[in-house]
């Protein structure tokens, strides 16, 4: 019984520790212009919340939200993506493997006049880590999730890394 104690204790005090090593990571990396949503609080989002993903098409190809619409982030188009999301008024949420791309892609959509924009913090690794599904191209539930490079799958905790 002490054994099983002293292991919750650990498993929670890790998971701790990784949640203050990403919130430094995104301190660094972002503004915070665009408010945070957390997997929690969107989970209990209405339906009507439009995703974006802002990966590149492979990342995007081999998992991402149900629904989400891919941006991408290299090759983002304001134009085309203002032409899927004509009301300035609409709940949109951005995601990327982390919440760092997603970001910039969220503050071009708040320039240009969007008012509901978010960022989901800890993006997709944050969702799968939650237990969150995960889809691939052809809308199949999946386990893989692309994290960019080997350096970035660190963080993901869960599910299977492809960074190929």
């Amino acid at each position: 019984m002490r054994n099983i104690f002293l292991f919750i204790c650990l498993l929670s005090a890790a998971f701790g520790f990784s949640q203050k090593k990403l919130e430094k990571l995104l301190e660094k990396h972002n503004t915070e212009e665009i408010p945070y949503i957390y997997v929690k609080d969107l989970k209990s989002y209405p339906e009507d919340v439009i995703l974006l993903d802002a990966r590149e098409p492979k990342e995007y190809a081999t998992s991402h939200l149900k629904d989400a619409i891919p941006v991408g982030y290299d090759f983002f188009s304001l134009d085309s993506t203002t032409q899927k999301i004509p009301n300035k008024d609409s709940k949109i949420v951005v995601y990327c493997s982390l919440g760092i791309r997603s970001e910039d892609i969220a503050e071009k959509l708040k320039k240009a006049g969007y008012k509901n924009v978010f960022n989901l913090y800890g993006g997709i690794f944050q969702w799968k880590d939650n237990d969150q599904k995960v889809y691939n191209l052809k809308e199949k539930e999946t386990d893989s999730v692309h994290t960019f490079n080997k350096d970035w799958s660190k963080w993901l905790e869960k599910g299977v890394k492809v960074y190929e």
